[in-house]
């Protein structure tokens, strides 16, 4: 599987379209580099461009990009809402794909160093990549911007990671680490910059100061003013959405707002944003609004309209979600058969669509409680066969990793044999997760065939088929990657767990297709 880090330097020019497309175009024509997206920001001057490739290639992207910045941006002038203490203020490396935090650490040291070698420049460590704890957030480094860094510079406990202890003048410094995907989420306000600020103050993880922390965790925010559109804003970094996602911070954004009889007009995503963070924002919505809206497309629009996300500018999640901008993977082997997860795919999308066949129609009004319940299942086991295809792949590569480690001497012969073990062991996971997911959708499917839409009863009965056959090529995939493993309890525990599961399968199909057969026009 096909490696990719993100990397996202934010350079502090904003203004001048020259530099950025020049910083750009260093991106571009690095071999490998694939840019994502550039946002510029005039009242903030600075602007963040995002793109991927394999470790060793977005490292030498991002130092093409910084030799271009080395030669256009002079520090000395620069003015923005935005803090910041250089040219490349701040360059951090975000695992994608097949690739770890730990690996992410070595593109930061690997790129801070070469940095500092070339162009004679502080570079500090940030983040995971932080080599003291004082170091790990950006706030910290950052504090006092480029103004403090002549007398900062001084100072023993910030001699910089790489590069001189001295100031450069045209510069700055560089902050460069490895991070999770962080978001940069502004919310909206027709107010002061300093009205603004007080809400971000009190939200914010870090808060007032030690004494009076904000509410949310893993959230860095100060408040700002753009000329150019005529609106404050109350801009936050959350550094990890599943801590304290979008919905959360703009509801409290909106909360203090009210608090304050200030008018909120839409928010701002900059750069790109993960997939699931905007359909935990549909999710939530849909929760408490009690809407019924399954399609992806259709959830993304929801978060865009409650959001506001397209207040400042148009906003295509075509454009800006980082899932569909990334190159695919090549196609990936697999130890689970093709037609297996198209057996089950094709089988919750029959079941899915008989429920949607049957939902909203009038004669059907009275069940429309019941179908929200039973259609989400398969409407999910749909969606989550994509991941399961994804875990597959790395099943498949770690075994054959493990296939090709030396075997010269008896500890190499050793490592090797563990490694072949523990790959066939992964292996046999994913089609017993496959067959464990049929599973958890009988239920719902013996309560569908009760109430569907008679029109629609041969495309659940070919469902349930589908279905069954799944969990059919399920076991037998099982088996055939049991069969090597040495772990004697390990192998009677999943084969006992996967005979199980078909005869569940052959069980429920049964019942569920004479339910259907006895159902009468």
């Amino acid at each position: 599987m096909s490696q990719l880090v993100e990397c996202v330097p934010n350079f502090s020019e904003g203004k001048n379209q020259e530099v950025i497309d020049a910083i750009s175009r260093a991106v571009v024509q690095t071999p490998g580099c694939v840019l994502l997206d550039v946002d510029a920001g005039p009242s903030t001057n600075r602007t963040v461009y995002t793109f991927v490739g394999r470790p060793e290639d977005v490292v030498e992207g991002a130092l093409n990009a910084a030799r271009a910045a080395h030669r256009l941006i002079d520090m000395g002038r620069h003015r923005g809402e935005h803090p910041r203490m250089g040219a490349l203020d701040v360059c951090p490396f975000i695992p994608v794909r097949g690739v770890t935090m730990d690996e992410c650490v070595l593109c930061a040291q690997a790129f801070g160093q070469r940095l500092a070698e070339e162009l004679g420049v502080p570079v500090y460590l940030y983040g995971e990549a932080a080599q003291t704890a004082s170091r790990q957030s950006l706030p910290a480094i950052r504090a006092g911007e480029y103004e403090a860094l002549p007398e900062k510079l001084k100072q023993a406990e910030w001699a910089p990671d790489f590069g001189p202890s001295s100031f450069v003048p045209s510069w700055g410094a560089t902050v460069t680490g490895a991070r999770k995907f962080l978001i940069a989420f502004n919310v909206n306000l027709l107010s002061t910059r300093e009205q603004a600020h007080r809400i971000a103050l009190d939200l914010r993880e870090q808060g007032r100061g030690k004494d009076r922390p904000g509410r949310l965790r893993k959230v860095q925010g100060i408040g700002w003013y753009l000329d150019e559109k005529n609106l404050a804003q109350v801009s936050m970094n959350l550094l990890d959405f599943e801590v304290t996602g979008l919905h959360t911070v703009y509801e409290e954004t909106c909360r203090e707002a009210q608090g304050l009889s200030l008018p909120v007009v839409g928010s701002q995503l900059v750069g790109l944003v993960p997939l699931k963070a905007l359909l935990d924002v549909a999710a939530f919505y849909c929760e408490k609004e009690n809407l019924f809206v399954l399609e992806e497309g259709q959830r993304l629009r929801l978060v865009v309209n409650r959001l506001g996300l397209d207040s400042l500018s148009p906003f295509n999640p075509k454009e800006r979600v980082i899932e569909y901008l990334v190159p695919e993977a090549g196609p990936e082997q697999s130890l689970v058969d093709q037609p297996l997860r198209t057996f089950v795919r094709e089988g919750a999308a029959l079941a899915s669509m008989a429920g949607l066949m049957t939902y909203g129609r009038r004669q059907f009004e009275h069940l429309d409680a019941t179908l929200r319940r039973l259609i989400p299942p398969f409407h999910a086991a749909w969606a989550e066969l994509t991941a399961m295809v994804d875990a597959d792949a790395r099943a498949f590569e770690a075994y054959l990793k493990a296939t090709k480690l030396p075997k010269n001497t008896p500890e190499d012969k050793d490592r090797r044999a563990a490694a072949l073990q523990e790959g066939l062991k992964r292996a046999v996971a994913v089609p017993l997760a496959l067959a464990e997911m049929v599973t958890s959708l009988w239920p719902a499917l013996q309560e569908l065939a009760l109430c569907v839409n008679l029109a629609c009863r041969s495309d659940l009965q070919v469902a349930v088929k589908a279905l069954e056959t799944g969990v059919f090529g399920a076991y037998f995939n099982v088996l055939i990657n049991l069969k090597d493993v040495t772990d004697d309890a390990f192998k009677d525990q999943v084969h006992q767990r996967i005979s199980s599961l078909l005869q569940e399968a052959k069980t429920q199909a049964a019942l569920v297709l004479d339910q259907l057969e006895a159902r009468q026009e």
